[in-house]
């Protein structure tokens, strides 16, 4: 399985993250999910999913923050474009605005909001995997609960580093 992120000079256009322009942000938070293709699915793939994590936030709030993560993508559905988040129809789950301990603007707590690195270059890392079942999650789920139901069910992963500016 391969994914396929655009680079801009080997980082994540500003569009996605920190630099997007006002009419691509709510609550001051970039919004416009970047696009994707994913190639290489097994055969026996019945959906595909992912997760966009940011391991180097760890030193700044103290836990890697979910940026994104989307299940129950079919295999025919090979590319997701640009704004995909909010233009389609996904199963997203919680993003880490929606925490106790950050408690976001609502409006940013599902879905894709885009990386906003506060004092270096982050390294944002998306997962993707091939799955032989359809999960049973709907809109909002936690990542924890996705994790407990793909547990036995992977047939293929693959990760990216999305190198954003801060």
């Amino acid at each position: 399985m391969h994914v396929t992120v655009p680079l801009v000079d080997g980082q994540l256009a500003a569009i996605y993250g920190k630099y997007a322009p006002s009419e691509y942000q709510i609550a001051a938070h970039p919004v416009r999910s970047f696009p994707l293709e994913v190639t290489e699915l097994p055969k026996a793939t019945q959906t595909w999913a992912l997760v966009l994590l940011d391991f180097d936030s760890t030193p700044v709030c103290g836990f890697p923050w979910i940026h994104w993560s989307v299940a129950n993508l079919s295999p025919k559905q090979t590319q997701l474009p640009a704004n995909a988040s909010r233009d389609l129809d996904l199963i997203q789950a919680k993003n880490s605005n929606a925490g106790p301990l950050v408690a976001g603007d609502p409006q940013i707590q599902i879905g894709y909001v885009g990386p906003q690195p506060p004092d270096q270059t982050h390294n944002y890392t998306l997962f993707v995997y091939a799955l032989d079942i359809k999960l049973t999650l709907t809109n909002g789920y936690w990542l924890n609960e996705f994790y407990r139901q793909m547990q036995g069910h992977i047939l293929d992963q693959s990760k990216i580093e999305l190198p954003s500016p801060a």
